[in-house]
Order: structure tokens, then C-alpha cells, then sequence
């Protein structure tokens, strides 16, 4: 399966206009999908940071572009009640014509909780559990049953969504690597999964998948895998280290890979270092971009698609 590539534009400290131009220039590029956050303050340096909310982003993006696909990295399961989700979903899908994806995680970040008053919880687990309860329920919402449910977080009386996506399935993406419940979430019910992290860590965490998607009955064919990093394309790498240099100094941060491998360097020092990902079974790499957008980085796609496509 060739390689696809998605950009991860982080909606803080940007302005409409430059997120705008750097979605448009990713569709002429050929990445194959665009992605937010889903935070209410910024996560990266002072929290104070502007940042702006993700869903209208993405319905926004939806209206100037034709081709790409578009979902949040990851959307926040405590934000919102699991329908509210699949409508706000749904309209991105007709909005977009059929390119919605469904990103939903447990959710991490207790100060923009505690600053908007959203419970947040008490523990790690709780909210994966809430995860766990809506992801199914969003599924059946998105799959035109009519749905009421008495759980433990959610209480549904004869939900439906109407109109249905355009999509005849629209897919759910769940984000993270919990051993225990995340990975069994994902081989439950998603379509789709991301992760972060070296490829050791990585093939550790395919392996626990494969175990979770065993007990569940699902092969792991019918979940595509997808890895994020952050990535700068330059000639060298001491030049890609200097413009990442530049973008996190912008965000008030002195590192925000967040321990996960960094892309730096030309198209072939990339494409070396995916390989052995793509072997793994990944089909899709996530770029996370800070802004001020790299516009290099975002054009010179086409050369790393021809070195790992080719």
C-alpha cells in the first residue's frame, strides 16, 4: 500500500489566514489529510497562548479545500456527550463531501478543564472507561440506529443522527497507547489508530494490539495504522534543526516532540527512517507542525513520496 501523509497544523499561536494557506498548499502538495488539535488552551509553552477551537477549524478547512481528508489528533471524549460528537462529525462529512474522520482520545490536559469547567475526572482509567462506553455508541449513532442506552457515563433516549454522513462508513480513529484500555478500545471498535514513539516502542505496542484485536475476533488488517512525528524537510540537517529551532522558540517551548523521534534532515534521511515503520504495517505518517508553517517542509513532500512510493 503506498504511503500516505497527513499535516498536523497546531492551531495555536496562528491566525486564520495562515492556517488557511497552509491547508491549501498541503492539497497541492498531495498530502492526503489535514489535522488539528482539539484544546480549549494552548498545550505547548504559556497556556495563555491564543489557540483556536477545532471542529470550526476543520469546518472551515472543509470549505476551501476538494481532496483532503480531515479530522482531529485527537479529539477530547470529555468535551462533549458522544452524540453531540457524531453530529458535529456528520456535518463535517457533508460539508467536506465524504473526507470526515472521527478522532477521539480519553483526554489529558486538567488545566483547560478546570478553566472551562468540564469534569475532567478523577483518574486515568475513569476516563478511559468513558472512551470506552462512547466510542460504540458513536458507531451505532453514525450507522443510523436509533440508539437509547443506560451506562455508566451516558444515558441515550432514542438518539439518532440524522442526516447520515455521506460516507457509508465513516471511520473512527482512537488516539494513544494504553496497554490496558486504549489498545483494547482500538481493537474493539476503531478503524483506525495512532501512536507515537521509536520503532521498538512501537513494535511493543503493535504487539499488545494484536493481542487485544485476537480476544476481540478482528483481524488487524481492518485497523490502519498511522504514527506521528515531528518533521522538518531540509537539505541538511543542521539546517532543519535551526528552523525547528526557530518554530518552537515562537511557541514558547524548548522541546515539543514529546520524547517521540524528530524528522530532520533531507527527503532520503526521511524516507530511511519511515522504512522501517512502513514494514511494521504503518500507512500513514502524521507530520506535526508548530506554527509559523513551514512551507518548505509542507511543498517538498513530493520528494519523500517518490523515494518511499517509487
Amino acid at each position: 500500500m503506498p504511503v500516505r501523509f497527513g499535516l498536523q497544523l497546531w492551531p495555536q499561536r496562528t491566525t486564520w489566514p495562515e492556517f488557511r494557506e497552509a491547508t491549501l498548499a498541503a492539497e497541492q502538495a498531495g498530502w492526503d489529510s489535514v489535522w488539528v488539535w482539539d484544546h480549549l488552551l494552548a498545550i505547548q509553552g504559556p497556556w495563555q497562548q491564543p489557540i483556536f477551537e477545532g471542529w470550526a477549524l476543520l469546518h472551515a478547512a472543509a470549505a476551501i479545500t476538494e481532496r483532503v481528508r480531515l479530522g482531529l489528533m485527537v479529539g477530547a471524549n470529555t468535551f462533549r456527550n458522544p452524540g453531540v460528537t457524531t453530529k458535529l462529525a456528520t456535518t463535517l462529512d457533508h460539508v467536506s463531501n465524504g473526507r470526515a474522520i472521527l478522532g477521539i482520545g480519553g483526554a489529558w490536559f486538567e488545566r483547560e478543564h478546570e478553566a472551562f469547567g468540564i469534569d475532567f475526572g478523577t483518574t486515568v482509567g475513569e476516563r478511559l472507561d468513558k472512551l470506552e462506553e462512547a466510542v460504540p455508541l458513536m458507531r451505532r449513532l453514525f450507522d443510523g440506529e436509533q440508539v437509547s442506552h443506560e451506562g455508566r457515563f451516558y444515558t441515550l433516549k432514542n438518539a439518532l443522527c440524522e442526516p447520515r454522513p455521506v460516507q457509508a462508513h465513516l471511520p473512527i480513529l482512537v488516539g494513544g497507547s494504553g496497554p490496558k484500555k486504549t489498545l483494547r478500545t482500538v481493537a474493539r471498535h476503531a478503524d483506525a489508530w495512532n501512536t507515537s514513539g521509536d520503532v521498538h516502542e512501537v513494535k511493543s505496542h503493535l504487539e499488545i494490539l494484536a493481542a487485544h484485536c485476537a480476544d476481540a475476533g478482528r483481524s488487524m488488517s481492518e485497523i490502519e495504522l498511522t504514527i506521528s512525528f515531528p518533521t522538518i524537510i531540509r537539505d541538511n540537517a543542521a539546517q532543519a534543526e535551526a528552523t525547528r529551532a526557530a518554530q518552537l522558540a515562537y511557541n514558547g517551548i524548548t522541546d515539543g516532540g514529546g520524547g517521540v523521534p524528530l524528522l530532520l534532515g533531507s527527503p532520503k534521511v526521511l524516507a530511511d527512517t519511515l522504512r522501517p515503520y512502513l514494514k511494521l504495517g504503518f500507512s500513514t505518517v502524521i507530520v506535526r507542525m508548530p506554527a509559523p508553517f513551514d512551507r518548505q517542509t509542507i511543498d517538498r513532500l513530493p520528494e519523500v513520496l517518490a523515494l518511499l512510493n517509487g
